[in-house]
C-alpha cells in the first residue's frame, strides 16, 4: 500500500518536491472515503475549501450537468480552493468507492509559503486551466 507521500508524488503539481518536503505535505492531508453516487463537491455550491487527490477508485467531473471528465488515481481536483474561498467550478461525483487524500486551504497555504517552488507550479497550473477554458 502507497504512502501519502508516494500518492502525492504522482500529483505533478508536487513531483518536484524532495521527500522531506512531501512527508511535511502529506502529514497535512486527511484520508476520505466516498460511497459510490456521492458528490464529493457540487458545482456552484462553496462545498469546502479543500484539495483533493484521488488515491483509489473512479470519479465523474460535471459541469453545467454533462460529464466532461473522469478522474482516477493520481489525478486531482479542487486547485482553486487552493487559491480562493470559491463556489466550485464543477461537480465531482464518486463513481466507485472513492479513496482520496484531503487538505484544507489554509494548511495548504502554511506548506506554500515555506516552499514557494509550490505556490509558483499551482500559478502556473491553473493559468493553464484558464488557457484551456478559452
Amino acid at each position: 500500500m502507497a504512502s501519502a507521500a508516494d500518492d502525492l508524488k504522482r500529483v505533478p503539481l508536487f513531483s518536484d518536491l524532495s521527500g522531506r518536503q512531501l512527508k511535511k505535505l502529506a502529514a497535512k492531508f486527511h484520508a476520505r472515503t466516498f460511497d459510490p453516487g456521492t458528490r464529493v463537491v457540487r458545482e456552484g455550491a462553496m462545498s469546502g475549501v479543500g484539495f483533493f487527490v484521488v488515491t483509489e477508485g473512479e470519479a465523474a467531473v460535471s459541469v453545467g450537468g454533462d460529464v466532461v471528465a473522469t478522474l482516477s488515481a493520481g489525478d486531482h481536483f479542487g486547485e482553486v480552493s487552493l487559491v480562493s474561498k470559491s463556489e466550485r467550478t464543477a461537480t465531482v461525483t464518486a463513481a466507485t468507492t472513492l479513496r482520496c487524500l484531503e487538505i484544507a486551504f489554509w494548511d495548504f497555504r502554511e506548506f506554500a509559503h515555506q516552499n514557494p517552488d509550490v505556490t509558483w507550479k499551482l500559478l502556473q497550473h491553473l493559468v493553464s486551466m484558464l488557457q484551456r477554458k478559452e
